[in-house]
């Protein structure tokens, strides 16, 4: 399609009209009951966050393969 800077003032109202309709149609809950959902199922999979619980040296992909030495 066309870039929104191309577009009439129209098309971009159509456009924003037509989000809004798909928009509508979500399900909407509380933020006191998702939040809480949210920080459970966070909490449930920290154990395998690499970035947490850190990455075993001999499985880093990043790890120096070695060094070098200026003399």
């Amino acid at each position: 399609g066309k870039m929104a800077q191309d577009m009439t003032e129209k098309e971009l109202l159509k456009m924003e009209l037509d989000q809004l309709k798909k928009e509508v149609k979500n399900e909407r809950q509380m933020v006191s009951k998702t939040g809480k959902e949210i920080k459970e199922y966070i909490e449930s999979m920290a154990g395998e966050a690499p970035l947490l619980k850190g990455v075993p040296e001999d499985k880093n992909p990043f790890k120096e393969k070695g060094g070098c030495t200026i003399s």
